[in-house]
């Protein structure tokens, strides 16, 4: 399928060059090329406006995520509300007419402001006890993308990482850089105390060794992650995370890497990925959704190869959401769990165990 920002390109420069052929060629003596050019110029022009209703016609989607692994029982139930809440929100900022920078960034803001999740507030804690946050966005139509890395104080990295697209001329801003940047614009320090939560706590404190051995090692688990499709294709992609818990000072996981911890492109789709940050890097994870999708893979098949690829290839675990250039779209994990919910015109969907998928619909 060729996405339709594609075809309406190459549909401008087709018009371009072949008006240029006919000023060129007004005095050409062959009239059988005048009128070939004719003939090609009305056809172009008589598909616009079936290539304007196909446009309006695109189903608005939101897909969020709350990372990938073992959730304890006692902690799916709050995992599932967060990832709702936020596609729900999400959702009325896309069908407003939000653009879906906007919407991704919103969806991950919630989460981030949740502290079931290892994102924003509840972070997981590195070695020294602190909070190192890493942060992406991207949108599909130009490939404009912002990341951030070994960031503290920070309460929105995503936020953070949307201005280093918007008002930076870089792509990626790391740690003091990244810190003194947000000052720049801003954005203000947040203490330590303030994003750390009781539960991290006390999964750092085992890692210690110090702390009571049923608390679950759970610390690495929620990051968090947003893809969206508006009614004229246009896709964005968000990720943000704490890390894992116990982390070397400075560890960069694959969340800022733009290809492994989210992907967008307006002739291609959408992802963003969850799970172990070093087996993600090594598959290049969502660029290699893409890439099957690209081939003519449908989002779900495209996920389970390259998630299966992964598995193969690093004996590790991992789960994505991803979404089509035509507004298909899959949720799929290889871990024991992944929370997720998705939005569309009178539809809601969600899941926690692998393989499960709920759909209710609602009253727009």
């Amino acid at each position: 399928m060729v996405p339709m920002d594609g075809w309406m390109m190459g549909f401008g420069g087709m018009v371009a060059a072949f008006s240029l052929s006919l000023g060129n060629r007004r005095s050409d003596p062959r009239p059988s090329h005048n009128k070939v050019l004719r003939n090609a110029l009305q056809l172009q022009f008589s598909l616009l406006p079936v290539i304007q209703v196909a446009c309006a016609n695109m189903i608005p989607v939101v897909l969020v995520h709350g990372g990938a692994g073992t959730i304890p029982e006692h902690r799916q139930a709050l995992a599932l509300a967060g990832v709702r809440a936020s596609v729900e929100a999400a959702w009325q900022l896309l069908k407003s007419g939000g653009s879906v920078l906007d919407v991704v960034e919103h969806a991950v803001k919630m989460m981030e402001d949740d502290p079931v999740f290892n994102a924003g507030v509840g972070s997981s804690l590195n070695v020294a006890g602190e909070i190192q946050e890493d942060a992406m966005i991207m949108e599909g139509s130009m490939l404009n993308s912002g990341a951030v890395s070994c960031v503290k104080n920070i309460a929105n990295p995503i936020h953070l990482a949307r201005l280093v697209m918007e008002k930076s001329k870089h792509i990626y801003l790391s740690a003091t850089g990244a810190n003194m940047f947000a000052r720049t614009m801003g954005i203000p320090a947040v203490p330590t105390a303030q994003l750390i939560t009781e539960y991290r706590r006390l999964c750092w404190e085992k890692s210690l060794g110090e702390a009571n051995s049923t608390v679950p090692d759970e610390g690495s688990k929620g990051t968090v992650g947003a893809i969206a499709i508006d009614k004229n294709g246009n896709v964005a992609s968000a990720t943000s995370t704490g890390g894992l818990n116990f982390k070397m000072i400075g560890r960069v996981g694959d969340v800022p890497c733009i290809g492994a911890g989210g992907y967008a492109d307006n002739e291609l789709g959408a992802v963003s990925t969850t799970g172990d940050g070093e087996s993600i890097m090594k598959v290049t994870l969502a660029r290699l959704v893409l890439f099957h999708m690209e081939q003519g893979k449908k989002p779900l098949e495209a996920a389970k190869l390259a998630l299966q690829h992964l598995v193969r290839r690093t004996g590790d675990t991992a789960g994505l959401i991803a979404l089509a250039p035509n507004g298909e779209w899959t949720a799929h994990c290889v871990s024991e769990h992944m929370s997720w919910a998705g939005a569309t015109q009178g539809r809601r969907y969600h899941g926690l165990k692998r393989g499960e998928k709920h759909m209710q619909e609602v009253d727009e």
